[in-house]
This record gives structure tokens, C-alpha cells and sequence, in this order.
């Protein structure tokens, strides 16, 4: 038995190295399929906008297919001398039976309040909250008989 003086980086049982390897490996699909469901959501936390975009999208949807809270948003005024618009949710002007509407189609969970604003204004609401607000706007067009746009913003977070 002639053997030779070199030196050998793998003794003769090599199954530990192998099993080393294969662990890694094992451990960077792991970790590989996990980033992977995180990225695509399948972990999320309570984000709750797609469901108040929803609801706010419903509610304006509504309000601007409707032919006689269209007229009642087009026939408000601010109640302000040289001021029509904008009207606040709280303005004792703004149509009653938007409110009504919007009140009764808001679920229990969240907070919703409007304000009617030409279509060319920054329509932004005035008090100061603490939650995440979330905001969607409509345009509302006039009747066949008037000539007349305005915007329909609704501010909602959640209670």
C-alpha cells in the first residue's frame, strides 16, 4: 500500500459536507417561498383600503346615478354671500338627502363625511384627524336643462 502525502480536503466519508449542503439549501427555499407569499400579500396585516375603497366607490356610485341627489348637489349653495362653494359636511346647506344617503350606506365601522367642491378645487377636509383618512371624489354633472359641474368628495376612516 503505497500512498502518497497530499494533503486531502474531504476525507473519505464525504456525507457530512453533502448534508451541510443540502441544509442550506433547504434553508434558502424556505426562506426563498416565504419572501415570496409575503411579497404577494398572503400575510397582510389589517389594511383596510381596499375595503373602504370599495364601500367609498359604492356610495359615490350611487349618489352620482341617482337623478335627484345629483340636482340636490348641483342646487346647493355654501349659504356664504359671494362664496357657493365649497359646502362642508356640517353647513346646514349641504342637501340633506346626500347626508341621509351617504349615513345609511356607511357601514358601523367606519366614519364618513363629504364636501362639495367646484371641479377645479382642491376639495380637502378641514379638521384634523388622528386615523388614516381615506379619500375618493366623483364629478357631478348637471341635467340636460343646466349647465353645471361639481365634485363630490368623501372622507371616511375607520372608528
Amino acid at each position: 500500500m503505497n500512498k502518497k502525502n497530499s494533503f486531502n480536503l474531504f476525507p473519505k466519508k464525504r456525507n457530512g459536507w453533502i448534508e451541510i449542503i443540502e441544509a442550506f439549501f433547504a434553508v434558502l427555499l424556505v426562506a426563498g417561498v416565504i419572501l415570496l407569499l409575503l411579497n404577494r400579500g398572503y400575510f397582510k396585516g389589517s389594511d383596510l383600503s381596499d375595503q373602504v375603497y370599495n364601500i367609498q366607490v359604492s356610495i359615490l356610485r350611487e349618489i352620482q346615478t341617482n337623478d335627484t341627489l345629483r340636482a340636490d348637489i348641483i342646487n346647493a349653495v355654501s349659504g356664504t354671500p359671494g362664496q357657493n362653494l365649497p359646502i362642508e359636511w356640517n353647513n346646514p346647506n349641504f342637501p340633506l338627502s346626500v347626508k341621509d344617503k351617504i349615513s345609511q350606506r356607511t357601514p358601523s365601522s367606519l366614519n364618513c363625511t363629504g364636501k362639495i367642491c367646484a371641479l377645479n378645487e382642491t376639495c380637502v377636509l378641514t379638521e384634523k384627524r388622528e386615523e388614516d383618512i381615506y379619500s375618493q371624489s366623483v364629478t357631478i354633472t348637471s341635467t340636460l336643462y343646466e349647465l353645471e359641474y361639481r365634485k363630490l368628495n368623501l372622507f371616511c376612516w375607520s372608528r
